[in-house]
């Protein structure tokens, strides 16, 4: 049945407002790129730069959100009443517009936001060499997208193209095959062309995403084998699950559209479904693989941040605690320096009675621990004997030296 023309209005609002959101978050998750990356950068964050590393691929995901969202809106027939703003356009002008609409979306960013997920995912599996880490990966990965996006972009063009000429060759060919627009009819002096999906460019975008998809479960398989953390295990599988399911969801709702005619409410509401399913599986990409993972990268530097005040703390703490308890003792230069080195610790030796050691040698320390503490290879520490404790029983007895 037709829609209203406020119904019809309402559904193209809100496809405005979620793009909206969907390209502010996008945004707002580049600038937080553009800030882990001179954080690491200015503070020498090197144990962070594999995280830093694919941040180009990072945000051309997010670049091609934006460009499928502003395509979505642009196909809208809100945009298309008296007074709006594609309303300045004549019939035709307006059917070039979806044409460039099918082969902009269906042909260039939904395939290119695929296949850029499915090459930030295979980094980690990637040698070191050749993967994230290295410094032309995020510009190898780009040529790669744009030309694994080639094939399909040239047949999703070729089919707009000659559509009208296989139309006229096959007499039984359904016109909603190779049709991209219809009559629209708002008012009796108005006459303005309504996008539709053409079902011979839905069916290759399904077959391209079909195949990503399985490769997608395997790729995921294999990253799953490798992640210990229960944490990151739910994004991989929140991940996988968003692209593997909503995809397909939508190339399928796209299908079941030649089934109406636009501002019929079949119609409206298998193209608003199919644009709410992309859009989810495009938030949940940007959350997992742009949001999280600067996230992450960002506590861990201040953890190390933390971390590094804590052992400066400590080694003041024991200076000092090493200078009051030298003075208290009287003890001379050279052994004052000699202490010094160790950090106040206690060493331990047992003894058997004729006063030769036995025994391994332990060391605790009692404060913050030091990469230099002494290993049980080297001599023992300098400090002054004690008199044995004899243990009349085994003839043993223990010395302690400070």
């Amino acid at each position: 049945m037709p829609l209203t023309s406020a119904a019809a209005d309402a559904l193209g609002a809100v496809t405005i407002c979620l793009v909206a959101i969907l390209i502010l978050f996008g945004l707002v998750c580049i600038a937080y790129s553009f800030y882990f990356r001179s954080r690491v950068r200015s503070q020498g964050f090197s144990q962070l730069s594999y995280f830093s590393g694919p941040w180009i691929i990072r945000i051309t995901i997010i670049l091609f959100v934006i460009w499928w969202g502003v395509g979505e809106i642009l196909r809208l027939s809100l945009l298309r009443h008296k007074g709006r703003v594609l309303d300045v356009l004549d019939y035709k002008w307006q059917e070039t517009v979806c044409k460039c609409y099918i082969v902009s979306n269906l042909g260039f960013a939904e395939p290119c936001l695929l296949l850029t997920i499915i090459f930030l995912l295979r980094a980690p599996l990637q040698k070191m060499g050749s993967g994230a880490l290295c410094r032309g990966w995020n510009g190898k990965t780009a040529l790669c997208v744009l030309l694994y996006c080639l094939p399909m972009f040239v047949l999703q063009l070729a089919i707009i193209l000659i559509g009208p000429q296989l139309r006229s060759r096959l007499k039984r060919l359904p016109h909603y095959f190779t049709i991209t627009a219809t009559h629209g009819m708002h008012n009796a002096t108005s006459d303005i062309a309504l996008c539709t999906y053409p079902l011979l460019n839905t069916i290759l975008l399904g077959v391209f995403a079909s195949a990503l998809t399985v490769y997608l479960f395997w790729l995921g398989r294999r990253i799953l084998k490798l992640v210990i953390n229960k944490g990151l295990q739910k994004r991989v599988y929140t991940l996988i699950f968003s692209v593997s399911s909503f995809l397909p969801l939508r190339v399928l709702l796209l299908g079941l559209s030649v089934l109406s005619k636009p501002e019929h409410f079949l119609f409206e509401a298998l193209a608003f479904s199919a644009f709410l399913a992309l859009s989810c599986c495009a938030g949940v990409c940007i959350c997992m693989l742009v949001y999280y993972p600067v996230a992450d990268s960002l506590a861990l530097g201040d953890l190390r941040d933390l971390e590094a005040r804590r052992y400066a703390a400590d080694e003041t703490i024991s200076l000092v605690a090493n200078q009051s308890h030298l003075e208290e003792s009287g003890m001379s230069p050279g052994r004052n320096s000699d202490a010094s080195t160790k950090r106040g610790s206690i060493s331990f030796r047992t003894y058997q009675r004729d006063g030769t050691s036995s025994g391994p040698f332990v060391e605790l320390s009692l404060f913050s621990p030091s990469p230099d503490a002494t290993p049980p290879e080297s001599p023992p520490p300098l400090g002054w004997p004690m008199r044995p404790l004899v243990d009349p029983k085994t003839g043993q007895g223990t010395e302690f030296s400070q």
